[in-house]
């Protein structure tokens, strides 16, 4: 007998499936069933380590969380991390296995979809039900042929699947109607319903358009989801959420400004700090100044640390971070964002494209060579500055060596990592997660941290939102669908 499954598929991309399905797997959790998350294919330079050292996407490690589990790489077998407009790197049951153009990549999906079937077998050994996440839209048909992320895999594994749309940014009974008008009988008939997500206002008001929508499809609706204010705190998936112009989140008086480099990575890295109430963060984005009165920026991670180097000396963000730094300003940076603070980034191998040297910030006293295996670990140990306990992740390409090495900014697991400048007021490490410590997220921002316990209010977001589906979605008629697989 198959294990009961149920696929979320959305109208788009960001119209909410990850949080949905996250929810759903804390409500199943807490109903005591044993629920897994599951994501045959994502495309996100947001990525998380499992225990085993793979790397999958941060919202199913997000959503593993929410189900009570430690994340695998089971959990989401195929990952896509851009690191040009038309190319990325391909990494298949947690390791990097190629790197793939746009056209290259289509060609591959047939030959993944046995190790996306393989990854949904062994999750959901064990399993009473398994939350499968689709990517993007089913709408997209011109990508269906050797589809492994939405109706191809749905087809291939016996799933039904229920749409969402987003009716906070338009036209979502278009969105709805035009999906099953594009689709094939085949595909629309595994559709079993559909959530109506990010609803603001009198919802008697939308009993119309639900009607219409069902009218014209054939399929129920199933829940009808007003926005959750909670959102914010969670991890996103997509940088597309940082798209949206330069953004300032709250209104604190420390104020942390992060340039929105074009391969950001792991930007979850700073929603310790969004939810402090007295710091601001600011993601600057391209063609904008870095704000002058900040107090620290932080260089984030970036899927392409030579690219990025490029792209921030081309906004002028180069000339500020330097004007900041002698104001008496403080510069932090993670990861690649670490490595472009250095004197140089050699090569030699031609891993971000073509082989040679490129020219750092200079800020640090450091030097990094991309070769190697890629580091994934999980580590925790000190901040060495301030002694408070920090944990996170390592995931990147390359070692960096230099004077400023000999001062560590960290001590991970009795080794030394990153460094700072000799007047101390720049630095930079490999790890990620460091702010979701409070104590060190106490001592970066000197007296302007609340008592906020981030892990504590992650958890209790958590709980919120599956307790927010269960009132707004027909949480019962789901489980019959994946139960009727």
């Amino acid at each position: 007998m198959a294990i009961p499954a149920l696929m979320v598929q959305g109208t788009g991309s960001d119209v909410g499936k990850s949080l949905i399905v996250a929810g759903l797997c804390r409500l199943f959790r807490d109903r005591g069933l044993a629920v897994r998350p599951f994501k045959p294919q994502n495309m996100s330079n947001n990525a998380a380590v499992t225990a085993d050292g793979g790397e999958i996407g941060r919202a199913q490690a997000l959503q593993a969380r929410a189900a009570g589990l430690a994340p695998t790489v089971d959990m989401n077998p195929v990952l896509l991390k851009p690191e040009s407009d038309r190319g990325a790197q391909v990494i298949v049951a947690g390791r990097r296995t190629e790197t793939l153009s746009a056209r290259d990549y289509m060609a591959a999906k047939p030959r993944l979809l046995a190790a996306v079937m393989d990854s949904f077998g062994r999750l959901a050994e064990g399993a009473d039900l398994v939350l499968v996440e689709g990517a993007g839209s089913p709408a997209e048909i011109n990508l269906r042929a050797g589809d492994i992320a939405n109706m191809g895999f749905a087809e291939a594994a016996g799933v039904p699947v229920v749409l969402v749309a987003d009716i906070d940014r338009g036209g979502v009974i278009a969105n709805l109607v035009g999906t099953a008008e594009v689709l094939s009988d085949a595909d629309r008939a595994r559709i079993q319903g559909y959530l109506v997500n990010k609803f603001r206002g009198d919802p008697t008001l939308f009993d119309d358009g639900l009607a219409a929508i069902s009218e014209r499809t054939g399929w129920p609706g199933l829940g009808l989801i007003p926005h959750f204010a909670g959102a914010a705190k969670l991890p996103a998936e997509d940088a597309v959420v940082l798209d949206r112009g330069q953004a300032a989140e709250g209104a604190g008086r420390f104020h942390v400004v992060v340039p929105r480099l074009s391969r950001i990575a792991n930007f979850d890295d700073f929603d310790p700090l969004r939810i402090e109430p007295d710091v601001t963060v600011t993601f600057v984005a391209a063609g904008q100044p870095l704000p002058a009165d900040a107090d620290l920026v932080i260089l984030p991670g970036t899927k392409s640390t030579i690219g990025d180097l490029d792209y921030l000396r081309a906004q002028g963000w180069d000339i500020d971070l330097r004007a900041h730094v002698r104001r008496g300003g403080r510069v932090l940076g993670l990861c690649g964002g670490y490595q472009m603070l250095g004197r140089a980034v050699h090569d030699p191998d031609g891993f971000e494209g073509a082989a040679g040297s490129v020219e750092g910030l200079g800020l640090l006293d450091i030097e990094t060579t991309l070769a190697g295996d890629k580091t994934l670990v999980e580590a925790h140990g000190r901040h060495l500055a301030s002694g408070e306990a920090v944990r996170g992740y390592e995931i990147h390409l390359g070692r960096s060596d230099g004077p400023d090495g000999a001062r560590p900014f960290l001590d991970l697991d009795g080794r030394p990592d990153g460094a700072v400048s000799a007047d101390g007021r720049v630095a930079g490490c490999y790890l990620h997660g460091l702010f979701a410590a409070d104590g060190f997220r106490r001592a970066t921002i000197g007296g302007h941290g609340a008592e906020i316990v981030f892990e504590d209010e992650i958890e209790k977001t958590l709980d919120d939102l599956a307790a927010h589906l269960a009132r707004h979605v027909a949480v019962d008629d789901l489980l019959r669908i994946a139960r009727a697989r």
